[in-house]
């Protein structure tokens, strides 16, 4: 009887040594948190900060000028902003061009005097002499003042060339038209900017 209490104790003695405290559990390893990207990865404008720039209409260089812009549409002149005007500016001049006009270069619009604090014209400016900032509008190749919209000969795409003059004064010409106008830059221009767009009837 002695010795079926002794073998039953340690049967008992066993199961606990067994199923008890003796399992471990491993320590959970830590997460590292996601590296960070380098600096020279993070995303960056493509202009270098301050530069002069000139855009129209919110298009990307290239792009096609759309048709509100144009003979086959409103004919409205499109907004055109601009950035990072260099000191010493007193005065800013907008020339559009069309360098592929077949009798050589029309120019569709003329914009000089424009104060150097402004960030650009609005959309659809009226074809006035003076305009609401006190810029002042010249004679465009059609022969009217303002905006000329283009209207290109039918089948061919042309270049419209915003170009956009830091001046370092302002303009006073008794006649604005376009050789006045780059008469008066010759010698007092400090940086120039363009923008380039296309269209096709």
């Amino acid at each position: 009887m002695h010795n079926r209490k002794s073998v039953l104790l340690t049967v008992i003695i066993i199961v606990v040594v067994i199923t008890g405290g003796c399992t471990s559990f491993a320590p959970s390893t830590p997460v590292s948190p996601a590296p960070s990207p380098p600096a020279d990865k993070l995303a960056s404008s493509t202009a270098p900060p301050g530069a002069f720039t000139v855009r129209a209409a919110s298009l990307a260089s290239g792009s096609v000028l759309p048709v509100v812009y144009t003979c086959k549409g409103a004919s409205e002149s499109p907004e055109v902003a601009w950035d990072g005007i260099p000191p010493g500016t007193k005065s800013l001049a907008l020339i559009l061009d069309d360098p592929d006009a077949p009798d050589g270069r029309f120019t569709h619009w003329l914009v000089f005097n424009i104060p150097p604090d402004s960030s650009g014209l609005t959309r659809a400016q009226p074809n006035a002499k003076v305009l609401t900032n006190g810029a002042q509008q010249g004679q465009n190749s059609g022969g009217s003042r303002g905006y000329y919209p283009p209207c290109p000969p039918i089948g061919t795409a042309h270049r419209y060339v915003f170009r956009l003059y830091a001046v370092d004064m302002d303009i006073t010409q008794p006649t604005a038209d376009r050789e006045s106008i780059d008469w008066a830059l010759t010698g007092h221009t400090i940086a120039q900017t363009e923008f380039t767009t296309t269209f096709r009837r």
